[in-house]
């Protein structure tokens, strides 16, 4: 394969411009090439005969002009990319009477054109030892990019998901029984490791000009009590035997404790680690922990508060008394006759007759994935199969507001009704001591003082039922900001059930299949799935 080119050569005549057309999958002669060439030795020449030669396509010889050859040297095209990675090299035959550039002087020149670094030297041989390749492109130089390093990571030697949900088998059943939440570690053993940071390599491009790579980021470990650093500080090591987990993006190693049930054998448990239970929680007894609760058995009329998560493996019978309280999420099998109250989410299979606060979402799914009676609470969605019963059993659920918010918006339409109480008797009995007055009833000490009291009192109720009518319009704007909150159905959603979504309200009074209801225009409406 060889480009087409042209030389200057002697013609039976004087001088003209051989044609050599491309040889196999070479290109064609670049006219543009030609024209520049010719142009620049200022020698004039028939444009449309060179044309039609080069069309032609065979070898042949334009006549341009009488007299001697010109002696024209061998010369070069040099084009350098825009990002000076690649520079190539046209070279141009020299005329017949001409000399051809060594490679010692092509080099030499290249240099002073700053050329410098990543010379191709077997593509210059190629060129400079053999007849020539004219009319080709030819890369001579060829600069290095810069090799990017890596940024140094953690390895963690445990599963650092603080939010992971139970898995689902096949039949559709939640799998209880394997949560894999508490990552329990032992003395000794490696929690973390860094994997140190890799520096690049400097790239040059042809004009030897150095890009230096990206800088890379370093990595520290951040850790709490009972873990220890390694000597070559890279790794961090359990000192106890316990739980290991993420906090505040700090690894923290607690101390779990285990016990076969919490009954009258054990009494109430109070731990500032985790607590693993391997049997059941009988009625009435209390488990608080700073970390988190697992009970692999049932959790009757009983109060557990978890500082972490709660996990119940055979759910809860609450018989009207039972509590769970987590700043973190709540996973049990069952949930019935209960109150809940969780930071992060809830997962179950059933609530039956259950009041919940959940500050995320409450998914009801599995088997059954009933919600039936009670209230339930959730600051982002509550989903389920089947919310309600065919007896219409009375069921409420909310979304769309944090349940703290809930709650803090009682409390202030209370205080609100207990000082317009007071207000309104303070009121009454101070217009009575005014009408007598305008009458010319005269009071006597005692009972200016009184009425000076009673005037003090409907200026600082009234005051604070200004702040208090503040306040409660700011919940009330907050309530109804979230606009995304929703109530998902699965199957199917029975009569007087009560949606409520960021304060606007709806009665379900009939049988819907596989719906979303959500807020729009300031009013809960049905969508599609």
């Amino acid at each position: 394969m060889q480009n087409g080119f042209f030389q200057l050569v002697n013609d039976f005549n004087g001088y003209g411009i051989a044609l050599y057309p491309q040889e196999g999958f070479g290109e064609d002669i670049r006219e543009d090439e030609v024209w520049k060439y010719l142009d620049e030795l200022h020698i004039s020449y028939d444009k449309k005969r060179i044309e039609a030669q080069i069309h032609f396509g065979e070898r042949g010889i334009c006549h341009l002009g009488e007299g001697e050859c010109p002696a024209c040297d061998e010369t070069y095209t040099l084009v350098v990319s825009e990002d000076g990675m690649v520079a190539t090299v046209r070279f141009i035959p020299p005329s017949e009477t001409g000399k051809r550039l060594t490679k010692d002087g092509f080099l030499q020149d290249i240099k002073r054109k700053n050329i410098v670094y990543g010379l191709m030297d077997g593509a210059l041989r190629e060129h400079f030892e053999t007849d020539g390749m004219y009319c080709t492109d030819i890369m001579v130089a060829k600069g290095k990019k810069p090799v990017q390093g890596q940024d140094a990571r953690i390895e963690y030697s445990f599963n650092t998901n603080q939010h992971k949900r139970p898995a689902h088998r096949e039949d559709g059943r939640v799998d209880y029984f394997n949560l894999t939440t508490i990552n329990q570690c032992r003395k000794g053993q490696v929690l973390a490791r860094i994997i140190p940071e890799q520096p690049g390599e400097a790239g040059y491009d042809v004009y030897g000009k150095a890009m230096k790579p990206k800088d890379v980021k370093k990595e520290t470990l951040k850790f709490g009590k009972n873990i220890e650093l390694s000597e070559d500080k890279l790794s961090i090591i359990s000192q106890v035997d316990g739980h290991v987990s993420m906090v505040d993006k700090k690894v923290v190693v607690s101390s779990v404790y285990q016990v076969k049930g919490v009954n009258v054998s054990t009494g109430n448990i109070n731990y500032d680690g985790s607590i693993e239970i391997t049997g059941n929680v009988d009625a009435n007894f209390e488990v608080k922990a700073g970390g988190n609760v697992v009970v692999n058995g049932l959790v009757e009329g009983a109060t557990i508060i978890a500082g972490g998560n709660i996990i119940i493996a055979k759910g809860m019978n609450g018989m009207g008394k039972g509590y769970l309280r987590a700043r973190g999420d709540v996973i049990v099998k069952f949930l019935e006759n209960a109150r809940i109250v969780t930071g992060g989410y809830l997962e179950t299979e059933a609530i039956l007759h259950c009041t919940v606060s959940s500050g995320s979402d409450v998914r009801v799914d599995g088997r059954r994935g009933i919600i039936l009676g009670g209230r339930v609470q959730a600051a982002n969605s509550i989903t389920a199969k089947a919310i309600g019963a065919s007896m219409s059993t009375a069921t409420t659920l909310e979304v769309g507001v944090e349940p703290l918010l809930i709650s803090q918006l009682e409390h202030v339409q209370a205080a609100i009704e207990e000082r317009n109480k007071t207000l309104k008797a303070a009121q009454v009995i101070f217009d009575n001591f005014k009408e007598k007055q305008k009458k010319g009833f005269q009071y006597n000490d005692s009972q200016l003082r009184y009425m000076r009291s009673v005037s003090a009192l409907i200026q600082e109720k009234s005051s604070e039922l200004e702040r208090l009518n503040t306040r409660l319009g700011a919940l009330q704007e907050m309530m109804e900001s979230r606009e995304e909150a929703k109530v998902v159905v699965n199957e199917q959603i029975y009569p007087n059930t009560t949606i409520v979504i960021g304060g606007a309200t709806r009665l379900i009074k009939d049988n819907y299949h596989y719906c979303k209801f959500v807020k729009e225009e300031g009013e809960v409406r049905m969508v599609p799935l």
